[in-house]
């Protein structure tokens, strides 16, 4: 039976500190847009693109890359995107304008496709009994590096100006670029084929289509012509992507592949872990500085709200990084489910015991251990469904869907939270409610369908079971 050598702890290493270059990434910003806005002298609207740009260039470079790492290698990919995301990091350390800084943000994005192709690596040198275990640890940091990149950035821009921020992700990125170079082998699986443009095109236009009013909706009002607009062009974008794909002989995404009952569940139910993930942990921080004065409100400072956030990183990075033990004992798509209905619990707990910040930082505690299962056990779901030479791709697509439902839900939570206010201004505690509790409803249906939606089993060439794998055409395509 393999071992886990030397050299895959190495290559481990290298993998994970370039993942938490761009982990870190991920929220660094959002706390420092106020400074942005006052110190480049635009509005807060305006200076929201540096959030947006990001989010917006890591949901296109994903799937892409994660398709031209498993058609070109995955590690000379990797390695070209960490360089991208340094280059972003220099530029924005001394951008002078808000343009020049989303620029950086744009490049910083593309690292978003790191995370795919990390997976696929992984799958490349890691021995299989321990892979399930480095894939919860890297989902682990991934989790970890956006929560230390919100709490970070505040006592970082004291320090050393906004500006400075991007000092720390920078250095991360140049050291996993080497440690990636001298450790991580040449290796895995190539597909065939090549990249279909025309598909490209299609799947970058209705991501943008779709994502730029779930972030700007409520700012310009969902019902305003240029959201509206926005959004019918994401469906007939979505629409002539799915038949370019399904007629294309070199697909960027199989869709028969992604429709197979061993992978849709699992992407579904990440989509709704994605929404409710940033629909509660997102406005954990806002919620426990409210002020007191709206009579629910806790009222704590900056810092005292990233204490509280402390059970959350905890529990997620701790079964993270054990997820390859709990995988021994629990199958993963019952952990996956679990980690959802724990997700749902955590959320109704700070609801109903809002009072006091120990009870909120306990029930933050067991959102983190819902999403630590949840995030690894998908990953580790889709990396072992799919072909070797299609890991990227499947990865992409996974991570894909929780970005769009972390944009969902983080539209869907400002909506409701903000649509309620107060007299004094500040949001009254009935939104907290009716959000959170929509966003733990879709919590709970996501561990649904990941129990009740199996793969079919179907007797081999030995009279046995075995799970089928996902080759099988989903009714959709057929019809195409």
């Amino acid at each position: 039976m393999p071992t886990h050598t030397p050299s895959s702890r190495a290559a481990f290493a290298a993998i994970a500190i370039s993942v938490a270059s761009l982990a870190l990434l991920q929220n660094l910003v959002i706390p420092v847009i106020p400074l942005i806005a006052e110190d480049f002298g635009v509005t807060a609207d305006a200076a929201s693109w540096t959030n947006t740009s990001w989010l917006i260039a890591a949901a296109v470079a994903t799937p892409l890359l994660g398709r031209i790492g498993d058609l070109r290698g995955r590690r000379n990919t990797f390695l070209i995107v960490i360089g991208v995301v340094a280059v972003g990091d220099i530029i924005a350390s001394f951008a002078a304008n808000l343009p020049v800084l989303i620029l950086a943000r744009v490049l910083q994005g593309v690292g978003g496709a790191l995370f795919p192709l990390a997976f696929g690596l992984l799958r490349d040198v890691m021995p299989r009994e321990r892979l399930t275990g480095a894939i919860g640890a890297t989902s682990a940091i991934i989790g970890i590096g956006g929560a230390t990149g919100s709490v970070l950035a505040g006592p970082l821009a004291a320090l050393l100006g906004w500006h400075g921020i991007f000092a720390v992700p920078f250095i991360a990125a140049v050291a996993g670029m080497v440690l990636t170079v001298t450790l991580v082998p040449r290796s895995g699986a190539r597909a065939q084929g090549h990249v279909n443009v025309l598909s490209a095109i299609l799947l970058s236009g209705w991501l943008i289509a779709l994502l730029v009013p779930l972030s700007s909706g409520a700012r310009w009002g969902w019902t305003s012509p240029v959201t509206l607009a926005l959004f019918g062009a994401a469906v007939l974008l979505m629409a002539g992507w799915i038949v370019s794909e399904l007629r294309s002989d070199s697909p960027l995404v199989d869709l028969r592949l992604m429709g197979a009952r061993a992978i849709w569940p699992v992407n579904a139910a990440s989509l709704l872990i994605g929404i409710a993930a940033f629909g509660f942990w997102g406005y954990l921080p806002q919620f426990l500085e409210t002020p007191i004065s709206t009579g629910w409100g806790l009222g704590l400072n900056v810092q005292a709200a990233g204490f509280a956030l402390l059970p959350l990183l905890v529990g997620m990075s701790g079964v993270g990084f054990a997820a390859g033990a709990i995988a021994r004992i629990i199958p993963l798509r019952v952990m996956m489910a679990f980690g959802a209905l724990l997700m749902a619990g955590g959320v109704v707990f700070a609801v109903a015991e809002h009072t006091s910040p120990v009870t909120v930082a306990v029930a933050g505690g067991v959102f983190g251990v819902g999403i630590g299962l949840a995030y690894a056990s998908a990953a580790s779901i889709v990396v072992e469904s799919v072909p070797a030479d299609r890991t990227g791709i499947a990865t992409g697509v996974n991570a894909n869907l929780r970005t769009i439902g972390s944009a969902i839900g983080s539209a869907f939570t400002t909506a409701v939270v903000f649509g309620s206010v107060a007299p004094g201004g500040s949001p009254a505690f009935d939104g907290y409610t009716v959000a959170w509790l929509s966003i733990a409803g879709a919590a709970v249906v996501a561990g649904i369908i990941v129990l009740v939606v199996r793969p079919r089993r179907r007797a081999d060439a030995a009279g046995t079971d075995a799970v089928e794998t996902p080759d099988e055409t989903p009714a959709f395509a057929e019809a195409v």
